[in-house]
């Protein structure tokens, strides 16, 4: 019997390939992630993720025929699959919202809170139990998110609580995925998401030409408040560049965690915080300061710890009542 590939989607765990996987996965969306941020001041959200996402479905129609030689396989759940791509176009829109205004840092770092908002949700919605380590984590997460996002202080602004929202909703994607989605092809994953791209970037194009925003909306939220606007050849092969960088992520990151338990996925899911801080001193110069680098630090730390804890009950051996 021939081995199921990656992209067939998993029933067992391969961790080692997981890890592997994110690793590349993460370090590959940062530089994706910084391209986007340059390209916000040519161009709006709408144009560069419907121009991307164009690509992102011509990509993944291209990988479909070379390893199955038909098109993307159907999905098994499709509500999940739909549910799916929309918590992950939310979580794009609430990530990519405050460009130019926010650093790639700040960014990222909001965008790891997802970790509190998974254990969150798991009481929430999976109804699981938490302990105090796990209580403890989330009250770290927290304080890590004040210590970067420092409400009151002079240099806060609204606009750093938009990637804290896309750890929101990140948060339902990673629960999604895990729970209902383990058995969908990676392929099939990504179309969806790439389907609802392209729809969304036409409709805010559209819906924005209809109904333009203010003027003083227009200046604050340059990237996500305005439609149309002309642009270059430059940004259309940003675009493409990005397409192809975003496909390979996002099939890396999920063939991740369908394969690996997201606890033992956590302390490698962290190094997207050193990729990203990276790529922005690298391409923009910019830096966090002490106060951001302790909240990053306590939010990986809370993710780490957690995902320790969860690995170190599994292990426990079940003793029978007596």
């Amino acid at each position: 019997m021939t081995r199921p590939s990656l992209l067939d989607g998993s029933e067992t765990d391969r961790p080692g390939a997981a890890a592997g996987l994110m690793l590349a996965a993460l370090l590959t969306l940062a530089l994706q992630d910084s391209f986007v941020r340059m390209a916000g001041a040519e161009t709006t959200l709408w144009q560069f993720q419907a121009v991307r996402s164009i690509g992102n479905v011509a990509l993944l129609l291209l990988v479909a025929r070379l390893v199955w030689g038909t098109a993307p396989k159907r999905p098994k759940r499709l509500w999940a699959v739909v549910v799916r791509s929309l918590l992950l176009l939310v979580s794009t829109l609430f990530y990519f919202g405050g460009v130019p205004t926010l650093t790639m840092a700040e960014m990222g770092a909001g965008l790891y809170t997802f970790p509190v908002f998974v254990t969150i949700l798991s009481v929430i919605v999976l109804r699981e139990r938490v302990g105090l380590w796990r209580a403890g984590a989330v009250l770290a997460g927290a304080t890590g998110a004040y210590l970067i996002l420092q409400p009151g202080s002079a240099g806060f602004t609204w606009l750093k609580l938009l990637p804290v929202g896309a750890g929101l909703t990140y948060a339902g994607v990673v629960i999604v995925t895990r729970r209902y989605c383990r058995q969908e092809s990676p392929v099939t994953l990504a179309f969806g998401v790439g389907i609802s791209y392209v729809a969304a970037g036409f409709a805010g194009i559209v819906f924005l030409a209809l109904f333009p925003a203010s003027p003083e909306t227009q200046a604050e939220l340059p990237y996500l408040a305005r439609g149309w606007v002309p642009i270059g050849w430059a940004v259309v092969g940003l675009a493409a560049l990005c397409s192809l960088l975003n496909v390979s992520a996002n099939l890396g990151l999920t063939m991740a965690y369908q394969n690996a338990e997201s606890s033992w996925l956590a302390p490698f899911d962290y190094s997207y915080l050193v990729f990203v801080t990276f790529w922005g001193f690298v391409i923009f110069h910019d830096f966090p300061d002490t106060s951001m680098l302790a909240g990053m630090a306590l939010i990986a730390a809370a993710g780490t710890l957690t995902a320790w804890r969860e690995r170190r009950r599994n292990r426990l051996p079940v003793v029978a009542p007596p």
